[in-house]
């Protein structure tokens, strides 16, 4: 006779504590793209690599600081090997994959570039099956089609919009997605060694140094100088989607578990949809919350399938 286990009010609050961690992490990090092309709207002389470098600027201390605590189980041991791989993914998941991203709002909609964006799991399981040589499975196939075929709809009826050069910009967060796959493929190997706090708090804090050190090399720094009303918003980028999220959502990982945090998780591109839509006034058709739909059910699914084979 199977024995049913009935949670504990305790386990229940401690799950109902990480799905609203999980959830709350989802949507501050997905408000991202909204207050980055709010920052644009604000100012035409701001452009990628500044709001970049003060979102940067501000969220340096927050993960230096997490970084340097050490806390009970954290290695002070690492070979030269470990800190030159953290510098390349710190450069490619951050760096690299913000960069593009930042680019591509300039030229996209927030709400197709958060759906966009969010092909990074399948993206990740096409990596791990090329270097493991492993064969994809009749669902995750299925899933991995009816993601980009949903975001191929969403692309369609967003071609007649305001930007003249939507398929750069969709080309440029496409690429920022893969980058952080790779960073996330190749970083499964290296986590161990530093623990996820440290690892994630030194890849940020690299990621930072190297947009400062763009920033410097490109621009006057009186380029900083920027409108108050765009230096608040790059300080409610960095503080309320960049570093907070980091904080809820390994908060809630550890209540609730990645595979359950997945499917929380796609409250993200929902929320940036709707904030889209009630805060910078961008039209939602039938045939692009369908699209959505797609890409979000396809998403869960593979990501679901990646997280039962783990």
């Amino acid at each position: 006779m199977k024995t049913i286990t009935i949670p504990t009010p305790s386990i229940q609050r401690q799950r109902l504590h990480g799905i609203l961690l999980i959830a709350l992490g989802a949507t501050a990090f997905s408000a991202k793209s909204i207050l980055i092309k709010l920052a644009y709207e604000a100012s035409a002389e701001v452009d990628a690599i500044t709001l970049m470098t003060l979102r940067m600027l501000i969220a340096l201390p927050f993960f230096l600081g997490a970084a340097l605590w050490r806390g009970k189980t954290a290695s002070s041991r690492h070979r030269a090997g470990d800190w030159v791989a953290l510098i390349l993914l710190g450069f490619t998941g951050y760096y690299l994959a913000s960069l593009l991203d930042f680019l591509g709002l300039e030229r996209i909609s927030a709400g197709l570039e958060r759906l966009i964006l969010f092909l990074y799991p399948t993206f990740v399981v096409l990596f791990g099956a090329l270097l493991h040589r492993r064969g994809v499975s009749r669902s995750q196939r299925l899933a991995l089609l009816l993601s980009y075929a949903g975001i191929a709809l969403v692309y369609i009826t967003q071609t007649v919009g305001t930007s003249s050069d939507i398929g750069l910009g969709a080309l440029l967060v496409l690429a920022s997605a893969l980058a952080y796959a790779i960073y996330l493929t190749a970083a499964g190997h290296y986590i161990p060694r530093f623990g996820a706090r440290r690892f994630t708090a030194w890849s940020m804090s690299l990621a930072c140094g190297m947009t400062i050190a763009h920033f410097l090399l490109t621009r006057p720094l009186a380029g900083l100088n920027v409108p108050a009303n765009v230096l608040a918003l790059g300080g409610a980028l960095a503080l309320f989607s960049t570093v907070l999220p980091a904080f809820l959502m390994n908060a809630g990982i550890r209540r609730i578990g990645a595979d359950h945090a997945a499917i929380v998780g796609t409250i993200g591109p929902v929320s940036t949809l709707v904030l889209a839509w009630a805060v910078l006034g961008e039209r939602l058709h039938a045939a692009q919350i369908f699209g959505a739909a797609m890409v979000l059910g396809g998403v869960l699914v593979v990501s679901l399938t990646k997280e039962q084979k783990a």
